[in-house]
């Protein structure tokens, strides 16, 4: 339990509110893979603007459940807004939907989802 990300800040959030606790599990389950499967996508065909959408709306649920790769889907985020055409930012996706994937498995494990 808790390899792949950290329930401290979900918890004090929560306020001791378990039913809290599971919603945000289920939110993060509902939103961030198909927000990583978006961002990969528009990375891939060079959507800047869709890219920094995609990784914008992930950064405060990736932040919350503290996957650890906040500073790399920064880049990400960087690459889209600002159009940083040539800037390789694959390595920093990867680590993102490694991150995103490894936590989702695990979430899904630990809450029984």
């Amino acid at each position: 339990m808790e390899q792949h990300y950290k329930l401290f800040r979900v918890k004090e959030l929560a306020d001791g509110d378990s039913d809290f606790v599971m919603a945000l599990a289920q939110a993060f389950l509902e939103e961030v893979p198909e927000d990583a499967e978006r961002l990969k996508n528009a990375v891939a065909l060079e959507d800047y603007y869709t890219a920094y959408q995609a990784a914008h709306k992930m950064k405060p649920t990736v932040d919350l459940f503290e996957l650890g790769v906040l500073q790399d889907l920064i880049t990400v985020q960087d690459w889209g807004k600002l159009e940083k055409k040539g800037q390789d930012v694959s390595k920093e996706l990867q680590l993102v939907l490694d991150a995103v994937q490894n936590a989702s498995n695990e979430i899904r494990k630990d809450f029984n989802l």
